[in-house]
C-alpha cells in the first residue's frame, strides 16, 4: 500500500536564493500529490506499464531500415550478408515489439477491466503475425514509391522519393500501424500515426484503409480519418482532408463508417474536403481544388468550384476570362 502521509522536513531538500522553506515545499509537494490522486483521467498511478513512447519511435526506424534496407540504418549492404544483417536487425524488433505490445495488451486490460487472459502468449503470436506480414508490406511500399517518382515531375530518381519525400515517410508508418491496429494492437498504433503526423503535417488515422500506388504529394495539411477506404492509384495533394460530415456524437459514432470512399485512380487537388461515411467517389473522378463535397460522385466526374470574380486594382479594366486548365499540379 502507497504512503501518502507527508514526507519529513528532512527528506525535503531545501532551496537557497530565496527558494521556498522546507515548510513551504512539503506543502506544495502534499498539494500536488492531492491533485494527482482526485484526478484520474491526468494521472497513470498503480495501473502497470504502459508502452514506451521513445520505444515505439525507436521501433519505427528499426522497421524503415528493415522495409528499405541500405537506405536507413546500415550503409553499404553487400548481398552475401544480407541474411545475417536481416536476422540480427529483425531480432531486435521482435524483441522491442514484443515488450511494446505485451505492456500495452496488460494496460488495456488493468485499466478497463477487460477479461483475463495470458498476455505473454497474445504477444506473441501478434508479433509473429506482424512480422510474417513484412515482406507483403514491402511489396506494397515499393509500389507506393512507384507512384509517387511517376506522379511527380520533379523527381529526380527513387533514391530521393525515399530519402525526403513526407508523403512516401507517412505512408510508410501508416502501413506499419495499420497491420497492428487489424491485429488489434492498443495504442501503439496510434503513436506510431502521431509521430509521423508531428514530423511531416499529414494525419493519417491507422484504421484508414489504403490500397497500393498511394501518393500523397507536397502533403502538409492532408487528414485521413479512421474508417476512410481508399482505392488503388489514388493521388491527393497538399491540405485535403477526408474526414467525418459531423462528430457531434462523439463516442456513440465509434465503429460505425464516419469518412469517406474514393475508388480506383481518384484525383483530388490541394484544399479539397470530402466528407461522410456514405460519400463515395467514383473511379477516375477529379475533385479539384477547395472543393466541398459531402454527396457521392459518380465515375470519370470531374468537380470544381465556379470561378471567383477576380479584381485588379490600379489597373485598367480588361476583357479577361479565367479558364479551368484540363489538370494542373503545383
Amino acid at each position: 500500500m502507497t504512503d501518502l502521509s507527508p514526507m519529513p522536513d528532512s527528506a525535503v531538500p531545501i532551496l537557497k536564493d530565496g527558494g521556498p522553506s522546507s515548510r513551504d515545499f512539503t506543502r506544495l509537494v502534499a498539494a500536488i500529490v492531492a491533485s494527482d490522486l482526485a484526478e484520474p483521467i491526468t494521472r497513470h498511478i498503480d495501473a502497470g506499464s504502459l508502452p514506451n513512447r521513445e520505444g515505439v519511435i525507436e521501433l519505427v526506424k528499426q522497421l524503415r531500415e528493415l522495409l528499405f534496407p541500405g537506405y536507413f540504418g546500415k550503409r553499404n549492404l553487400a548481398s552475401n550478408t544480407l541474411e545475417y544483417y536481416v536476422g540480427e536487425l529483425l531480432g531486435s524488433i521482435r524483441t522491442n515489439l514484443f515488450e511494446q505490445v505485451r505492456n500495452a495488451i496488460h494496460h488495456q486490460s488493468t485499466r478497463y477491466g477487460t477479461p483475463a487472459q495470458d498476455v505473454e502468449q497474445v504477444a506473441e503470436a501478434i508479433v509473429l503475425a506482424f512480422l510474417e506480414a513484412i515482406p507483403g508490406l514491402r511489396a506494397i511500399l515499393a509500389t507506393d514509391v512507384q507512384a509517387a517518382y511517376n506522379g511527380d515531375p520533379a523527381a529526380v530518381d527513387m533514391d530521393e522519393v525515399i530519402f525526403s519525400y513526407p508523403g512516401i515517410f507517412a505512408i510508410t508508418i501508416h502501413r506499419i500501424a495499420h497491420e497492428l491496429w487489424v491485429l488489434k494492437v492498443p495504442l501503439i498504433p496510434r503513436i506510431m500515426s502521431e509521430y509521423a503526423h508531428a514530423l511531416t503535417g499529414i494525419d493519417i488515422h491507422p484504421g484508414a484503409v489504403i490500397g497500393a500506388y498511394f501518393f500523397i504529394d507536397h502533403g502538409t495539411g492532408v487528414v485521413i480519418g479512421e474508417t476512410t477506404v481508399i482505392g488503388r492509384y489514388v493521388k491527393i495533394y497538399q491540405g485535403v482532408t477526408l474526414g467525418a460530415l459531423s462528430t457531434r456524437g462523439g463516442q456513440q459514432l465509434k465503429g460505425v463508417k464516419r469518412h469517406p470512399t474514393l475508388m480506383d485512380s481518384v484525383t483530388v487537388y490541394s484544399g479539397a474536403s470530402i466528407l461522410g461515411g456514405e460519400t463515395v467517389v467514383g473511379e477516375e473522378a477529379v475533385i479539384s481544388s477547395n472543393v466541398f463535397l459531402t454527396k457521392s460522385v459518380p465515375a470519370q466526374t470531374r468537380v470544381s468550384v465556379k470561378n471567383p470574380d477576380l479584381q485588379y486594382r490600379n489597373h485598367q479594366p480588361q476583357e479577361f476570362r479565367q479558364e479551368h486548365p484540363g489538370d494542373w499540379m503545383i
